[in-house]
């Protein structure tokens, strides 16, 4: 007599009952997974920072390309009108620079949008306060679809121990996820996906180190002049006064701690931008899209 499956028979190839329940763990990692270029074509395909302060132009570059539209840097870098800091000017107005220097996300949408002539559209959806949200699948699901994501990350959060706090936002392609990683361009880098997400949720605020500010302190120009910005934020970080306390600071000993840096407000929102064919399923379904939940 013929055995089935319920005393130990072998079930026939492809039949319902050869296949084993889900695996919930493989699931989640196959949710995860997702790559707008494989890690050979990013190597082949990604533009290297373009300019001073050019990470957001740069990054839409690559957005371009991915969807099948090849521009002169310089051309989107014009688009996206990057800022420079003004690192000459005496120290309010050199502070004023720093906190919009290189490009918001709405610089790289309204850049990609002219530099393409209206073909690809940008949604940026905001990461702070912190949402509901698991990164990596979230970013497939859109991957998968048909979408670009650009990170905008404060990277001075999530800094590695022993490592100098940098200088500066960044904006960077992400070229595919995987479980706990992330795969962006310029550099080319993979990094964890706490490690990305926590850069992702944080206040528009600004590291300014020490000796910047130090060094641009000109008897000519009051300090108060820091102050006089349309953005309240100066007033309420009391930005004035920061750099008052670090002067301050320099008549002490060596053996007095001293403040490392002064914070500043960033014109920055952490968060991803995903980019599209305006004229595709995916970009109609970005323009429709909620804002992520609150956590």
């Amino acid at each position: 007599m013929e055995r089935g499956p319920a005393d130990g028979g072998q079930t026939k190839a492809g039949s319902r009952d050869s296949l084993s329940a889900p695996d919930p763990n493989q699931e989640a990692e196959l949710s995860s997974m997702a790559m707008v270029w494989s890690i050979q074509e990013a190597v082949e395909r990604q533009t290297l920072q373009i300019g001073v302060s050019a990470c957001g132009a740069t990054a839409v570059v690559d957005v371009l390309q991915a969807l099948g539209t090849t521009v002169a840097a310089e051309l989107v870098d014009g688009c996206v009108r990057t800022r420079l800091r003004r690192n000459e000017s005496p120290l309010p107005d050199y502070l004023h620079s720093r906190s919009e220097a290189g490009a918001t996300h709405q610089q790289l949408i309204a850049g990609a949008e002219q530099a393409s002539d209206g073909m690809v559209l940008g949604r940026f959806f905001s990461l702070h306060p912190q949402r509901k949200l698991r990164l990596a699948p979230w970013l497939a699901s859109w991957i998968r679809r048909g979408a670009v994501p650009v990170a905008t990350m404060n990277m001075q959060r999530a800094v590695p121990a022993g490592e100098e706090t940098p200088d500066a936002w960044h904006h960077q392609l992400i070229f595919g996820v995987g479980p706990n990683a992330v795969f962006m361009t310029n550099p080319l880098d993979v990094v964890s996906e706490g490690e990305v997400h926590e850069r992702l949720c944080s206040e528009s605020v600004l590291l300014i180190r020490r000796e910047d500010v130090l060094q641009r302190l000109t008897s000519d120009i009051p300090l108060s002049a820091i102050s006089d910005h349309p953005d309240p934020r100066w007033k309420g970080l009391d930005v004035e006064g920061q750099v008052k306390q670090m002067v301050t600071e320099e008549d002490l000993s060596d053996e007095h701690s001293k403040r490392t840096h002064i914070v500043i407000p960033a014109a920055y929102k952490s968060g991803i931008t995903l980019f599209a064919l305006r004229d595709s399923e995916v970009g109609c379904s970005l323009l429709q899209a909620p804002d992520l939940p609150m956590q």
